[in-house]
């Protein structure tokens, strides 16, 4: 059956119906590479707070806490396993409120922060429990030795922050216990406890250049997809192409059906699909 004119106006060619078609199919494609990774977020040194507490010779806990921590996190608040975490904290900033006691503790006996001036934790495994709570095991290096440890996590919120510049923001509560002496760290054993606590409060903001730390594989394949589309369309695709011209063959109009001529359609037709409405 012929088209109508007004439709008619608008029908696209066989050709460029096959190079929409498959350039929307690319795209789509590309798309779904470059969002594979979760989204990304970078620690917020400010808000972003490590405590730790030690026995002090059977009495009480001495508590330390320690500022500036910088690291990047992939996190999908709708499947925990994908999240990934890299953090770096600044091991020199230790402070236990006395500078006797920071003193000691970034010294050759303790941390020995002039060699080993941070810590870092890489997530290896995440597993959540509810759409609020995981468990994420990784490697923790501390004083040149690297051990497996786990941290009870909580996720706070996450939601656009309400000042600026109001960017997305995700939070978290997490906890652990570690013994020092695992990380080669048995000085003062009689003053100071093995079993060290550890609390953390942290928070992230938006930021694209995670998935580009974090999963350099996804972000690479993101750009190499968006080449192929940009550049290569119908080289990249052709069995779709040949797969929609053989439909567009089956669609066409039986023999004796002319549609009728776009440039010959009625200006009537095309100035009331195209002018805009006074």
């Amino acid at each position: 059956m012929p088209l109508p004119a007004a439709f008619a106006t608008r029908a696209p060619t066989a050709a460029t119906a096959v190079r929409t078609l498959a350039c929307a199919v690319a795209l789509s494609t590309a798309a779904g590479t470059a969002t594979a990774a979760p989204p990304g977020y970078a620690l917020d040194p400010v808000h972003t707070r490590v405590l730790v507490a030690v026995g002090h010779a059977g009495f009480s806990k001495a508590l330390g806490t320690v500022s500036g921590s910088q690291g990047w996190l992939l996190f999908d608040p709708d499947d925990w396993s994908r999240a990934r975490l890299d953090v770096r904290v600044p091991l020199a900033q230790l402070d236990f409120g006395d500078e006797d006691w920071n003193r000691a503790v970034a010294g050759n006996a303790l941390l020995d922060t002039d060699r080993h001036p941070e810590a870092r934790f890489v997530s290896t495994a995440v597993t959540g429990h509810d759409p609020n709570h995981a468990t994420v095991c990784g490697e923790l290096s501390l004083r040149g030795q690297v051990r497996p440890q786990c941290l009870e996590v909580t996720l706070n919120g996450v939601a656009r922050h309400p000042l600026p510049p109001f960017r997305r923001t995700v939070g978290f509560s997490a906890r652990g216990v570690l013994s020092r002496a695992d990380f080669g760290i048995d000085a003062w054993r009689s003053v100071i406890g093995d079993e060290v606590e550890l609390r953390i409060e942290a928070e992230a903001v938006r930021d694209s250049g995670a998935v580009a730390a974090l999963d350099p594989v996804n972000d690479e394949a993101a750009e190499a997809g968006a080449a192929d589309v940009t550049h290569d369309t119908a080289n990249t695709y052709p069995s779709l192409e040949a797969a929609a011209e053989a439909a567009l063959e089956q669609a066409a109009p039986a023999s004796g059906d002319t549609p009728p001529d776009p440039d010959g359609a009625a200006a009537g037709d095309r100035n009331h699909d195209d002018e805009p409405t006074p």
